[in-house]
């Protein structure tokens, strides 16, 4: 018998790295049993240079990955998901659509990268860190037992991974 394959959606604002980020990790981490997707309220248009660099570096593919609005994924044919993911305080604050099915909520704050000023080699440093905790927390994530856990349980652990930061991550 096969496993079930978790849909995810990783949000923030503009779509253009933290939550491009999410979704390159958990596709690559997940080895299957985790589908993820990216998207924005208000999307820039196009993915970070630094963030498509970071990918590259990290070996993890990016062909597919692009900058889009969350209302792609109203629209009918959308997948279904069982976990929908803000990694940004804006998109945490806004009114989300409807998503269908019920999925499961989370908020996983990281500063964004593409915000950071100064010298490309800080940007850089910024895109890595934001990497790191999102490596970090996707690495829990998927080692969490989610189909032995009831709703409630699997919340408290979602809530609390997005916590980490605040425990000096």
């Amino acid at each position: 018998m096969s496993k079930k394959t978790f849909n995810v959606l990783f949000l923030c604002t503009g779509n253009s790295a933290r939550s491009i980020l999410g979704e390159a990790l958990l596709n690559h981490l997940g080895k299957g049993q985790f589908h993820a997707w990216s998207a924005g309220s208000h999307p820039a248009g196009a993915v970070s240079p630094f963030a498509i660099e970071l990918l590259r570096k990290s070996k993890l593919p990016v062909e597919n990955l692009r900058s889009k609005s969350w209302d792609e994924f109203s629209l009918p044919g959308a997948p279904q998901f069982d976990f929908v993911i803000t990694v940004c305080d804006n998109a945490a604050g806004e009114v989300c659509p409807a998503w269908p099915g019920q999925p499961m909520t989370a908020h996983w704050g990281i500063d964004d990268p593409a915000a950071a000023t100064g010298s490309d080699a800080e940007k850089r440093k910024a895109f890595v860190t934001a990497f790191t905790q999102l490596n970090r927390r996707i690495s829990l994530f998927i080692s969490l037992p989610v189909e032995k856990l009831d709703r409630l349980s699997l919340k408290r652990q979602l809530d609390d991974i997005g916590r980490l930061r605040e425990k000096g991550e």
